[in-house]
């Protein structure tokens, strides 16, 4: 392994980072069913505002653990930088959610879990679908965070020179 790769694949920085992305992805799947019960909307319409509801959870919590950031006094920088990349990967996240979803819905019926003493109904064809496109969000998001959003590149000035 070269040296930087060992600086971006660090131990300490992908543990975090993967909890915190737990804890998104818990928030997002939540958020997610709840919006489609909610305001009646499909799966594939439930996925973006989920993903965009754990972003705000995402950033804080990455702000804080993740990357040694909590102390960089560029927290607006970095919002705009963190907003740059999740807005990416939540196209990430769509796509290959719905993908495999529309894939395999078009194979098969929905496999779906009733909880027990609830009148809840668990869809888990699009729960397992949700969690792939998730998992190539993952990646794209740490490796973003990580080499683009939570560094200093003087992209967040080039860009506040450009919209003067």
């Amino acid at each position: 392994m070269s040296k930087s790769n060992s600086k971006l694949f660090n131990k300490k920085d992908l543990l975090a980072y993967f909890l915190i992305a737990g804890t998104g992805a818990v928030v997002q799947l939540v958020a997610g069913g709840l919006i489609k019960d909610w305001f009646k909307v499909s799966y594939e319409e439930s996925i973006l505002p989920a993903y965009y509801i754990s972003l705000v959870v995402g950033f804080i919590l990455t702000k804080l653990f993740a990357f040694n950031a909590r102390q960089s006094q560029q927290t607006r920088r970095e919002m705009i930088k963190f907003l740059m990349v999740a807005s990416f990967s939540g196209f990430v996240t769509w796509f290959f959610s719905v993908l495999p979803y529309r894939g395999l819905h078009s194979m098969m019926n929905d496999i779906s879990w009733q909880i027990p003493y609830s009148v809840k109904k668990i869809n888990l064809t699009q729960v397992l679908t949700t969690i792939n496109g998730m998992g190539f969000s993952f990646v794209s998001n740490y490796v973003l965070h990580k080499s683009f959003t939570f560094k200093s590149s003087g992209f967040y000035d080039r860009f506040k020179d450009l919209i003067r």
